[in-house]
């Protein structure tokens, strides 16, 4: 056990109180301010303990499995609290939803065939848009730009490079996906 696999855990203790706070709505005063701080102090975290996991010489795998599983369960609970509130449209989260899947079914199939799967750069920029885009969400904004919210127009874009990522995963990959063994 070391600081970087405690920041980790501690990511994912504050989950649950970040879903539990957007799915209170207007039940608690300032309850989308305090979850998107709680949100923001979960997703300062991921960044956080890689750099230091990174600088102190402690990666792992059990590390890098933890973080990987703590950064969907952010993504993922967190999206399905926004969907119960009306904060996301479902489409647009199910395409992050099933990518985050997808990516993770990769990386399992690519273990079993003794290959390591290590975050991308579009990987990590997706991370950092999607982490934007849902913060942007709990919080959202009053006025509309054009059509939309800004969280609406930020989570369009959390989708494009959501998307873009996967392609890249899968081109990487893709002998280990489609080849003969």
């Amino acid at each position: 056990m070391n600081i970087p696999v405690l920041l980790t855990l501690g990511r994912i203790v504050l989950i649950p109180a970040v879903m539990g706070l957007v799915l209170l709505e207007d039940d608690l005063s300032h309850n989308f301010g305090i979850a998107a701080a709680v949100f923001t102090v979960a997703a300062v975290t991921d960044w956080i303990d890689g750099w230091l996991a990174r600088r102190w010489h402690q990666t792992s795998i059990m590390g890098a499995f933890l973080d990987l599983t703590a950064d969907k369960l952010l993504v993922t609970g967190t999206l399905a609290a926004l969907l119960v509130a009306d904060r996301v449209n479902i489409w647009l989260a199910f395409i992050i939803i099933g990518r985050e899947i997808a990516v993770m079914a990769l990386r399992g199939v690519a273990a079993n065939a003794g290959k390591m799967v290590p975050a991308s750069g579009w990987g990590k920029w997706k991370a950092t848009v999607q982490f934007v885009a849902i913060g942007l969400a709990i919080v959202r904004l009053e006025d509309k730009w054009g059509p939309l919210y800004l969280d609406e127009w930020a989570m369009i874009v959390a989708v494009v490079i959501t998307v873009y990522s996967a392609i890249d995963y899968v081109a990487k990959f893709r002998s280990v996906l489609f080849g003969d063994d």
